[in-house]
């Protein structure tokens, strides 16, 4: 296993300061006119990159079957079959209904919505059998859920035997000067321009406080393989600003 990071903020959050994760959908849905064109603005266009290497995990070699869960506009589902010709079908889940509104349309008009469909659900009770999918994914959204445990079991019994996971989660630097810069402009900058382009202060206090206060590297991975994931490795990504969690299912 890759552990290269360790679970630590300088930051201690009271925990009366922490959101209601149960309310996010309603938040995702507030800001889902702006959500592509923030992250893109707050991100540099890193997130674009970061999905690329997300894709870049998925072999070639057999038809695929992908389930993306808190797919909200569709991007990692539509970077999937752009770049990986033997994905013949993809599912998108996420609770926020305004997300996936721009998710079918952005399908539509890449002519794949014979291939991709969308479905609100939840990531604590996938509506699919067992061993459905070859492939699932997540991007920015395992923080997010209400129980991480219970999602990360739901996303072990979907999948095949040898099937694999892929989550693309915000992580914290391990060099000290870059995660004290990254932090500044994660508590003092980005909610200041999230709130001027969403119009919702809050959508983007939240992501801070998230991103904080949720486990990752080796930490991560160890709830990984509690909740039954085998090889499992952390790719940290720009200097530890994101990490590609992979882990597989046993054969």
């Amino acid at each position: 296993m890759d552990f290269e990071h360790k679970s630590t903020s300088s930051k201690k959050i009271d925990e009366a300061m922490l959101p209601d994760k149960s309310k996010s959908p309603e938040m995702f849905d507030r800001i889902a006119p702006r959500y592509d064109l923030l992250n893109r603005l707050l991100s540099g266009r890193r997130d674009i990159a970061w999905r690329g290497h997300l894709v870049s995990f998925i072999e070639n070699e057999r038809d695929l079957c992908v389930l993306d869960i808190a797919t909200g506009t569709g991007d990692v589902l539509l970077t999937i079959f752009d770049k990986c010709k033997n994905a013949t079908e993809g599912i998108g889940l996420d609770p926020a209904e305004k997300m996936l509104e721009i998710a079918k349309k952005k399908t539509e008009e890449q002519g794949l919505s014979d291939k991709i469909k969308y479905i609100c659900g939840n990531a604590l009770d996938l509506p699919f059998e067992d061993n459905s999918f070859d492939v699932v994914t997540i991007a920015f959204g395992i923080r997010n859920v209400t129980d991480v445990d219970r999602a990360l079991k739901e996303m072990v019994r979907v999948l095949r035997p040898g099937g694999k996971v892929l989550i693309l989660e915000f992580s914290l630097p391990s060099n000290s000067f870059l995660r004290w810069c990254y932090l500044k402009y994660f508590r003092y900058i980005l909610p200041i321009f999230g709130a001027i382009i969403s119009g919702d202060k809050k959508a983007y206090k939240y992501l801070n406080i998230t991103v904080e206060t949720f486990p990752y590297g080796g930490e991560f991975c160890s709830i990984m393989e509690k909740a039954g994931f085998v090889k499992v490795e952390a790719k940290p990504l720009t200097f530890g600003i994101a990490t590609i969690y992979v882990g597989s299912v046993v054969v």
